[in-house]
């Protein structure tokens, strides 16, 4: 490893410096946010500056690069009128890629020029984190840059746009009205910049399964097709600026603007995507796994590192999903025998009875939406008043349910959640799927409450936004389903524990929840490493969880155009779970819940290595 000194690191500082003032010089209301004034500090006084300093560069340098993410982080709107970044859309160019590895390439460089010995224990865990995100970005850019489908039926650059316009781009006056139409302005032209890696795609022969282009064609001309009223960036927005106190002429003047944007720019951007999906329809790929791709089982191999922060194998991952279903079918059958159902069915056929049984289900009302989201927010209330003995603080910011847009309810997951907006201009949002009847069999409820809500998601990432203690980069630079969805799973198993499924229909639904995870640790690697069929994983997946024939289909597609992912959930729960048991071994009348949840969420969050060697801490410092 290389070492520098103070005068080495200060000429190349200066240097970056200067590049980051120039960049920085139209932002100078950045200074009050972010160490940009630490930064001169530390030049007058000829220190070099820190590694959390260094990666707070970085992450601004990244935030001036993406109007959408300073849009999303919220606290630099009232600065719009200097940054304009409310009224632009990032365009994809056909450089990203090489700029991207080669800015990649300097920031490990330097990363790994900081002595460990100069750096405190956080700021060593800082530079592995960073050390090992890069590093696997790195790869991904080499080795990879073509092997995701962009255009998918549950996060596709068609939906991300239209969610990221409605849920995250804000309409609170008329110019953030006018903000938002001159970004529908500019769809056409991220489309364009899309198609570039679309077409780069095609000529490396990738293209995703067939019916990904069912679903994603059927979406586009979806649309394409619809009228204003039905259009969900015209009739959203015309219900916010309804809101707002504006004359009946500038109201008009804003309806006339959104509708020439859908005219002249998003639906001509719909279809260039659509034309690209039919002239390519015929080379639909046949298979469904990754493997089936060009070098396929190394980049699943990178999606599982990535993912786990692990160095599990594929089939060590498998094996220890068959082990887990094992296990929670055990438990779930003895609840079902308590409870009288027949023991010769087995456990996932006696589930999918309890999904169709009318007295779990809601009535298919004209308010039955209404009714399920005011029911999921008194699961949530209540969870957030009982959850108050487990942590030594509660998040500030408020969390709210709302239904899934209809726009994407067919093919989004059951549920997910939207962090909130630093300011606290914008809540945290759980996300429920209300599409299918039997997608919400009532005893599954509390379940996906406590993942998505209070003590799972929306408690993990708002504690960790809220984290004073966190520096820039440790509480907006890295991010990992392991930490964040095992939480969110481990956050179940807790509710339970607390109390708030005391009845055995909810213990059910919370299992049935857990073995959903489990049995994704067996379908995904299936479906990318065993080289299953798309029809095989649902049939296993049926059997075992009893989830209606809707969200497995949904399910199984979504792990097919999302390699890797699933896996983070059981593996990052497994492994909180395991910590936890050693440290009430280790410290017997010692051990104290609350300690233990600081030293797993006080640290932002972190690859699994990192909250091991935090729990550990935690055990010694207990025992004095």
């Amino acid at each position: 490893m290389t070492t520098r000194t103070s005068g080495s690191i200060l000429i190349e500082n200066l240097k970056i410096y200067i590049r980051t003032i120039l960049k920085i010089f139209s932002y100078l209301f950045l200074v009050i946010f972010v160490p940009t004034s630490i930064y001169l500090a530390n030049l007058f006084l000829m220190k070099p500056y820190s590694i959390d300093h260094y990666l707070g560069k970085e992450l601004v340098l990244g935030l001036i690069d993406s109007p959408e993410a300073l849009t999303y982080v919220g606290i630099f709107d009232d600065y719009n009128w200097v940054t304009k970044h409310n009224s632009k859309l990032s365009v994809p160019k056909k450089d990203d890629i090489e700029n991207g590895i080669k800015d990649t390439e300097k920031i490990i460089k330097t990363l790994y020029r900081y002595i460990d010995s100069s750096l405190s224990e956080s700021q060593l865990n800082t530079k592995r984190i960073a050390i090992f995100d890069w590093e696997n970005t790195l790869k991904q850019l080499r080795e990879f840059p073509y092997l995701d489908y962009s255009l998918n039926q549950i996060g596709g650059i068609h939906l991300n746009t239209i969610q990221f316009m409605n849920d995250m781009h804000p309409i609170r006056k008329k110019s953030e009205a006018e903000d938002f139409i001159d970004r529908a302005n500019q769809i056409k032209e991220v489309y364009k910049g899309h198609l570039i890696n679309l077409e780069k795609q095609a000529e490396l022969g990738i293209y995703p399964p067939e019916f990904v282009y069912e679903h994603v064609i059927k979406q586009l001309n979806d649309f394409i097709e619809y009228s204003y009223s039905e259009h969900p960036l015209y009739s959203q927005f015309i219900s916010k600026i309804n809101k707002l106190k504006l004359s009946d002429v500038e109201i008009k003047d804003l309806d006339e603007g959104i509708k020439l944007a859908i005219d002249n720019s998003v639906t001509p951007g719909f279809e260039l995507l659509l034309k690209y999906m039919k002239d390519t329809q015929k080379f639909a790929n046949q298979n469904h796994g990754i493997w089936s791709q060009p070098d396929g089982d190394n980049y699943y191999k990178l999606r599982i590192r990535s993912y786990t922060t692990t160095d599990y194998s594929a089939e060590e991952i498998h094996q220890m999903g068959l082990s887990e279903v094992e296990r929670i079918t055990n438990r779930m059958r003895e609840i079902l025998t308590d409870l009288g159902y027949d023991t010769s069915k087995s456990v996932g056929e006696l589930m999918n009875s309890l999904n169709e049984d009318p007295k779990f289900l809601y009535d298919d009302t004209p308010d039955r939406k209404e009714i399920v989201v005011n029911d999921y927010t008194e699961m949530m209330n209540e969870a957030i008043e009982v959850m108050k003995d487990y942590f030594h603080t509660m998040p500030k910011s408020k969390v709210i349910v709302k239904a899934v847009p209809e726009y994407s309810e067919q093919t989004a997951a059951g549920g997910y959640y939207q962090a909130p907006a630093l300011d606290g201009s914008r809540p945290g949002v759980f996300y429920a799927n209300l599409y299918d009847i039997k997608q919400t069999p009532k005893y599954s409820m509390r379940t996906l409450t406590y993942h998505e809500a209070t003590p799972g998601h929306h408690h993990q990432i708002a504690h960790s936004l809220e984290n004073e203690n966190l520096t820039l980069y440790r509480r907006f630079g890295y991010r990992t389903s392991a930490f964040s969805e095992g939480w969110a799973l481990y956050a179940e198993r807790l509710a339970l524990e607390a109390g708030l499924a005391a009845n055995p229909y909810d213990e059910l639904g919370i299992l049935q929840s857990e073995i959903f995870r489990a049995v994704r640790l067996v379908v995904d690697t299936g479906i990318h490493f065993k080289r299953w069929t798309r029809e095989e994983a649902m049939k296993y997946m049926k059997s075992y969880t009893g989830m209606s024939d809707t969200e497995v289909r949904v399910e199984i597609e979504r792990y097919i155009v999302w390699p890797g992912q699933a896996l983070s959930y059981k593996v990052g729960m497994i492994k909180i779970l395991e910590l936890r048991e050693k440290a009430m071994n280790e410290l017997g009348d010692k051990f104290d819940i609350k300690d233990f949840h600081s030293a797993v969420l006080d640290h932002g969050n972190p690859p699994l290595f990192i909250v091991e060697e935090m729990v550990n801490k935690m055990i010694i410092d207990a025992k004095g």
